[in-house]
């Protein structure tokens, strides 16, 4: 196994909640970055940032991990969710509520629903 699918073996088992973006959670690099980071700094979420641009082993190595194509990607307990639409489409349905009720993730339940209503 090479050592950034280690790396990125490593941080996917050993958080909850981990997002592989461009830039950090204080300083995303894109805009798809920035959204999801944004969802889920609001959501009060806590969470580890892997910033891609450090490592160009890992921006590739976590493509092929997750056999996705684009960054930002989010894990919740191991598993892969999405990418950015996905994020969106989940947050605005209140799938990414549920989905961090069902892994015991806490999250701010009235930031999520101001999203929404912001959104809807």
């Amino acid at each position: 196994m090479s050592d950034a699918n280690q790396t990125i073996k490593d941080a996917v088992t050993g958080n909850d909640v981990v997002l592989f973006m461009k830039g950090t959670k204080e300083m995303p690099q894109c805009g798809f970055s920035s959204r999801v980071a944004g969802v889920l700094n609001y959501m009060g979420i806590e969470y580890a940032d892997v910033n891609v641009l450090a490592d160009e082993t890992i921006r590739q190595g976590i493509k092929d991990f997750s056999d996705w194509p684009t960054v930002p990607q989010l894990y919740v307990k191991g598993e892969f969710v999405g990418g950015c639409d996905i994020i969106t489409e989940m947050t605005l349905s209140g799938e990414l509520d549920t989905l961090f009720t069902d892994n015991g993730v806490t999250f701010d339940k009235d930031a999520a629903d101001k999203i929404r209503e912001a959104n809807g």
